[in-house]
């Protein structure tokens, strides 16, 4: 039986959760307070502080005095901190957010004698498949979890394996990060219950001595704990307080032999409460919109500004991290909670949208102001769409877009604007009202081009560029008193704009580079529209010659890839009840499915040749909620129109579909449906630098059902379907694999229920988060559909998802109005197959100074040969954390061989 045991005292900190931040800040304080004094006052007391240095910096900031004692403490190797800025949920934000949220973690803890060299994950929900390569490629060789290790896991470690074959030692916490508690909780029968506890779990230790946690969410040890433990010591079977850190690396004798490949989603030791990947969709949609947003701030920045914005893009990243918490993002928190987490991914997304448009304003400086400049932030060249607002064309003439290479396309007007902005009578003695309106120049928001002043007349003429010259608005206010004066009586005041219009105009741009177009009459042919879009109303079809889409009576789709691959049926939307919670969907025992429309209409609403788009509107008798007996939906319905919004471009060879609709039910979940034209015993996701592979069933065992459900980020695919995502959410494959479900809306109305069906015991308070249920709230969802008998690999679905999730940047120029365009400015181009570069950014070395780092994935099993071109002369690879480790000469450009699935990191100087 095993003797030895080893202690280590700790919290688990959720930064916010069932209360907000600044109530558990203060909670922190006291706790922190006391681990110091604790620690100062007994030599033999160690602490680990929850593996997140969120709980450092929050603490330091209401406590700026004691950065010395915590510093003491850990250069001394008694307080453990770091390696990561905040505990996430690896699957609700980006891979390259996980490295920067290890990046910045890492730092932190530098400044305060160092982090701890373990990959501590004690809570999350799962664990992502290139975790063990996200820390091994920080230097990192050893993880320490509690959640989704399968059932082939028999003692207290296993060896942690990456898709590119990358390993870490990971301790099991197969009790829990609170495994300790149980053995203290009579202070004077401690040995004895430590040795009924070896008993029990002697199995899993072989000859390493037993791992106690000794802590809890949200509170600090009894300051008592190391004398309990001394006293409870003996020679036959020693008790030692440690770090996690020194039991992993310390004390931890036995070989290691059971590998665990990929990702960690089993049910069979603990819940993974897979229904937060559904539930309050906006957080996982304003998480996407910051990433995003800081992802192209940084591409722009780095490219194409002389300032270094870096404090500014700090800032961003450190609030998306911090949203990522795994009582964050993931929505099972309070609604005063998850509305402070909204508030601050919307901060991250401005700040960092101000960088990237002050990037941007750099090079539209050398755009006349007739014109627009479009930045591609991908490092591939790309044919796309964007949408600008243009001068309206004169009667007869047809409008194009001219390149800098004298080039000329056609454009799809698709809006027209008014031109009468006001047309208002009054006394004379009431004009100068009407200037108060202006300021310097402006006025509704655009500028005033030139005026006409007549008796009882004054009409402004606006522009968006004015060309008409100066403009004085002393000398027009001297001129309308004078004119007031000599003309008393009733005047009229029109302001009109000039024509303006909605144009899709076609653009080539280089890869990572710029381009510029200005729109306008033009003597010479377009060039012709390749694969051009078109719409039918009657017989409600949309087509571009890669894909073709015919809506049937009911609304669904029928879709026909470029290789004749047809999905029949798509678009199948299934509404049914909810009475679980924030962590876990459950249906009602007598649920009630609602899959046909009461109604359906059709609308053309653009026809081509760019663009062509048709709304389908659906109406549905959904139920209220559920009734007063939970296992039941309540009899009354209300009629909830569904739009979806079919759009196919030129040139692309997928449908991009929008789903829209004012939620008016509470406890139900909706799904989109694609029906799949042969069944598929294995679906595929991707996500965090991989595609994962999953099967039409889960691992159970534990406490709770283990439903099928499954995270996808930027696409999800099945047998010839591939769905490309916006955001994160959930999918399942159903009906024995015939049909792919993503879940569009879940409606619940607590953060846990006591009583769940599908799980033994609550995942937290039964606390009302009305918030939850989305009432009110207009709900859209946005993704493609993209048919092919190939599957992702072969429909090349990771370049093809990289451009549906981001569009090209568009700034008007600033240059004066009629001068040349600029030519093109290509920036960094990336060539391979299946690559992912998830940053571009620049990066300062003291010595060597800033260089442009890039981080590329091959996204296969077979690896790629990259080849990386731009304004650079030699490359150096370094690791996670950007400590070099070799450099090549690079002036022809870069050629790098990927392993299957490696993420590899380059600076270019």
């Amino acid at each position: 039986m095993q003797k030895a045991a080893v202690f280590v005292p700790h919290f688990h900190w959720d930064r916010e959760w069932y209360e907000p931040f600044q109530v558990f800040r203060h909670r922190l304080v006291a706790a922190l307070d006391t681990v110091l004094e604790t620690a100062e006052a007994d030599p033999d007391f160690r602490f680990t502080v929850d593996g997140q240095m969120a709980a450092i910096e929050d603490y330091l900031q209401m406590r700026p005095e004691n950065r010395d004692r915590i510093e003491a403490l850990v250069t001394a190797g008694r307080l453990a901190i770091g390696p990561w800025l905040i505990l996430l949920d690896e699957f609700l934000c980006s891979g390259e957010t996980i490295v920067r949220n290890l990046q910045m973690g890492w730092a932190a803890a530098a400044e305060l004698g160092g982090s701890m060299p373990i990959g501590y994950l004690p809570d999350m929900f799962g664990h992502i498949a290139q975790m063990p390569q996200i820390l091994a490629r920080a230097g990192i060789e050893h993880a320490a979890l509690w959640r989704g290790v399968p059932g082939t896991v028999d003692g207290h470690a296993f060896r942690w394996r990456a898709p590119d074959g990358s390993e870490v030692r990971t301790e099991f916490l197969f009790d829990g990060y609170d495994n300790g508690l149980d053995v203290l909780l009579v202070p004077d029968q401690i040995g004895r219950a430590l040795g009924e506890y070896a008993q029990i779990t002697a199995g899993r230790w072989g000859g390493d001595p037993v791992l106690a946690m000794a802590g809890t969410d949200h509170n600090a040890p009894d300051p008592r704990l190391a004398s309990w433990l001394r006293r409870a010591s003996s020679d036959e079977r020693p008790i030692t307080i440690a770090t996690l850190d020194a039991y992993i690396r310390t004390h931890v004798r036995d070989e290691v032999t059971t590998v665990v490949t990929g990702e960690l989603r089993s049910h069979v030791r603990g819940n993974i409460l897979p229904g937060v990947l559904s539930v309050r969709l906006g957080l996982k949609q304003r998480m996407a919109v910051a990433e995003r947003t800081v992802d192209h701030a940084e591409r722009m920045n780095a490219l194409w500004s002389r300032e270094d914005d870096a404090p500014f893009l700090s800032l961003a990243w450190h609030k998306i991290i911090e949203s990522t918490a795994h009582d964050s993002v993931v929505g099972s928190g309070t609604d005063e909670t998850c509305e402070q987490v909204e508030a601050r991914l919307a901060e991250a997304a401005q700040t960092a949208r101000a960088v990237r448009d002050a990037a941007l304003a750099e090079p539209a400086a050398r755009v006349p102001g007739d014109g627009h400049l479009v930045a591609n932030p991908l490092p591939f060249p790309r044919t796309t769409l964007v949408e600008v607002d243009v001068a309206g064309p004169s009667q007869g003439s047809t409008p194009a877009a001219t390149g800098a290479d004298g080039t000329v396309r056609p454009v799809q007007l698709i809006s027209e604007a008014p031109t009468v902005l006001s047309d208002e009578r009054m006394d004379a003695s009431h004009l100068e009202r009407v200037l108060r309106r202006i300021h310097r120049r402006e006025l509704f928001g655009r500028l005033i081009d030139r005026y006409e002043l007549t008796p009882g007349s004054l009409v402004f003429h606006l522009a968006e560029v004015p060309t008409s010259g100066p403009f004085d608005l002393l000398i027009l206010r001297r001129e309308v008193a004078d004119a007031a004066a000599a003309h008393p009586g009733e005047w009229r005041v029109t302001t009109l704009e000039e024509a303006r219009a909605t144009a899709l105009v076609p653009v080539t741009v280089p890869a990572s580079g710029l381009t510029s177009f200005r729109v306008g009459p033009s003597d010479r042919p377009a060039a012709p529209v390749a694969a051009p879009a078109r719409g039918d109303e009657t017989a409600r079809t949309l087509s571009n010659g890669l894909v073709e889409v015919v809506i049937a009576a009911d609304g669904t789709l029928d879709v026909t890839g470029a290789d004749g691959t047809v999905l029949r049926g798509v678009g199948r939307l299934v509404d049914g009840g909810d009475r679980g919670d924030s962590y876990n969907y459950a249906p009602p025992a007598h649920d009630v499915l609602v899959s046909t429309p009461a109604k359906t209409a059709v609308e053309l609403l653009e026809s081509g040749p760019l663009r062509s788009r048709m709304r389908v509107t659906r109406v549905y008798e959904w139920p209220v909620a559920l009734s007063d007996d939970r296992d039941l939906r309540s009899g009354r319905t209300l009629p909830t129109p569904v739009e979806t919004l079919v759009e196919v471009r030129a040139g692309e060879p997928f449908v991009r579909l929008t789903t829209s609709f004012l939620n008016q039910s509470a406890d139900h979940r909706l799904r989109f449906h694609v029906p799949l034209p042969e069944p598929a015993a294995v679906s595929a996701s991707a996500g965090q630098f991989a595609v994962t592979e999953r099967g039409l069933t889960a691992e159970g065992g534990w406490g709770e059902y283990p439903i099928p459900t499954f995270p996808a980020s930027s696409f999800v695919s099945a047998g010839a379907v591939t769905v490309l995502l916006d955001h994160s959410g959930e999918y399942e494959l159903v009906d024995d694999g015939r049909e792919l479900a993503l879940t569009l809306l879940r409606a619940i109305g607590s953060i846990s229920v006591n009583i769940h069906p599908l799980r033994d015991e609550p995942a937290a308070s039964e606390i009302p988060a009305p918030g939850a249920q989305e009432l009110g709230a207009r709900i859209v969802n946005r993704f493609a559909v993209l048919p092919s008998a190939t599957g992702w690999q072969g429909a090349n679905a990771v370049a093809l998802a990289e451009e549906f999730r981001n569009d090209v940047l568009v700034a008007r120029g600033t240059a004066p109005v009629g001068g040349p365009l600029p030519p093109d400015a290509p920036g960094v181009r990336v060539e391979g197959n299946d690559v992912l570069v998830s940053s571009i950014r620049r990066v300062l070395d003291h010595e060597r100074g800033a260089g442009t780092e890039l981080r590329l994935t091959a996204m296969s099993d077979t690896g790629s040969t990259v080849r990386v071109t731009g304004a650079f002369t030699e490359a150096t690879t370094v690791d996670l954390l950007g400590r070099p480790l070799r450099r090549t000469p690079a002036a022809d450009g870069l050629e790098l061989a990927l392993g299957p699935w490696e993420i590899r990191t380059v600076v270019l100087r």
